[in-house]
């Protein structure tokens, strides 16, 4: 059982990884928008294909509150929660199968 307990415990590290570099793409493409970016910028471009299709349908639900949009806020809660919750369940469930103790 160690052997699967290993996989979720290095599944569990990736996905954390993963999901801290998606924030830092979510913080920087909203303090990006805060100035006049060059719209032909390929770091601009990458940054709009990276997070505009998570933060669209986000935005059309909630609208844009006082000139403020609130969906970079709403998508780094959920990396938050998706976090906490699922990627410490991973390495908590492999360290357990491994029948360590974290």
């Amino acid at each position: 059982m160690f052997i699967l307990g290993n996989l979720f415990i290095a599944v569990g590290n990736v996905l954390d990884i993963l999901l801290r570099l998606y924030m830092w793409v979510i913080i920087i493409a909203a303090l990006i928008t805060w100035v006049n970016p060059d719209p032909y910028n390929p770091i601009v471009r990458f940054l709009y294909r990276a997070t505009e299709p998570v933060l669209r349908p986000i935005r059309r639900k909630l609208g844009v509150y006082g000139g403020m949009d609130l969906s970079p806020v709403i998508v780094i809660l959920g990396i938050v929660f998706t976090r906490y919750f699922i990627v410490r369940s991973l390495v908590e469930l492999g360290s357990r199968l491994k029948g360590g103790m974290l």
